[in-house]
This record gives structure tokens, sequence and C-alpha cells, in this order.
């Protein structure tokens, strides 16, 4: 025959309250370690743990009178605790939710302005490619400095369109940073670094 299996702290602490609800009687420490083991299957040793767990969670109520303590619980006073616990809980729970919830808003409005679009992408493009085009014909014209006067004129005139292109990319930037800060509230070194664009960005003399 297998073992039986003993109760578990749970199961003995639903018992010890059956007690006390059943007789509706007050009991003294060496009573219940007397009835507990004989109607409820509860082992003698673990009778003052039980009970002392349950007046620790308001579940029974004990008092000392003179040299003894004495030990009760109604039905009334267990529903009241239980009540009173889980309001405790739900309210814990409420929290958790609202902190929760919160960080998931902190965590959106952190990923504002750093959407890979499409607009955004363009414009980096375009910006890289304008940048590029300004430092081949800077050193172009350096090379070209002794040429022909014609030559050189030509690629003065072509820097100039790449340099007005660039300061109306330049332009737009200045304009889509300052709308973010007046929008979110964002720092301009936040700026820089979401979109990637450097400190020392400007517009090209």
């Amino acid at each position: 025959m297998s073992k039986k299996r003993g109760l578990s702290v749970e199961e003995k602490r639903a018992k010890m309250m059956e007690i006390f609800f059943e007789t509706k009687d007050v009991f003294q420490l060496k009573d219940l370690e007397k009835i507990a083991p004989k109607e409820k299957g509860i082992t003698s040793m673990s009778v003052k743990d039980i009970l002392q767990s349950l007046v620790d969670d308001a579940m029974v109520d004990s008092e000392r009178i003179g040299t003894s303590n004495y030990f009760w619980a109604f039905p009334s006073k267990a529903l009241h605790a239980r009540k009173r616990k889980l309001e405790t809980l739900e309210s814990q729970l409420s929290e958790a939710s609202q902190k929760k919830n919160s960080l998931e808003q902190s965590v959106e409005k952190a990923k504002v302005g750093r959407q890979d679009t499409k607009e955004r992408s363009e414009l980096l493009e375009e910006l890289a490619m304008l940048r590029q085009q300004r430092d081949q014909q800077k050193a172009e014209l350096e090379q070209y400095k002794e040429c022909d006067p014609d030559v050189i004129e030509e690629m003065r005139k072509s820097n100039m369109v790449a340099k007005d292109a660039a300061n109306r990319w330049t332009d737009n930037i200045f304009s889509v940073k300052s709308w973010a800060k007046k929008k979110f509230g964002f720092e301009e070194r936040k700026i820089d670094k979401t979109f990637g664009i450097p400190e020392e960005f400007d517009y090209i003399d």
C-alpha cells in the first residue's frame, strides 16, 4: 500500500479554521494540540506554527489572559480579513498596471522621431550626395587653379549651384529640428543624435 500523503500548509490552515468555525469556541494551544490531530489530521507538532500563521494573517484572534493565551475566530472575522487581503492585492495589481502603462507610454514617446521613414531616408541620402558633390568639386577646383580661366569659371558656377542646393536642404533640416523641438520638447543634441546630424552641421559659405 502507498503511504498516505501528508497535508500541505494551506490544507492545515483551512482545517484549523474549520475547528474554530464549527465549534465557535475559544481554545488554548494545548486544547488545539489535542483536537487538531484527532479531528483534522494535523500533526500536533505543527499546530503551533499553523496557528501562529493564522494569527499573523489576522484570521485568528489571540489574547493573553493571566498566564495563558486564548485563541478564537468567527466566520465574519475571517470574511473581513479575506476581503481586506483581496482589496490590498487588487490595489497592488492596479498600481502595477498603472506603472506598466506609464512605462509603455514613455517607451513610445522615446521612439517618436526615430522611425526610419521614407522622407527621413530620402532627406539624409540627398544631403549625403550633395556633400559628396561639394567635396569633389572643391577638390577639382583646387586641381584646376592654374588652368584656363574659362574652365575655372565654369567650375565655380557648378559649385555655386551645388552650394545653393545644399543650403536649401540645410534650411529644410533646421526647419524639421525646430518643429521637433516645439512639438516634442526634444533637446537639440538629442535630435542631432537621432537623425545622425553632426555637431558641425551648418550652412555652406
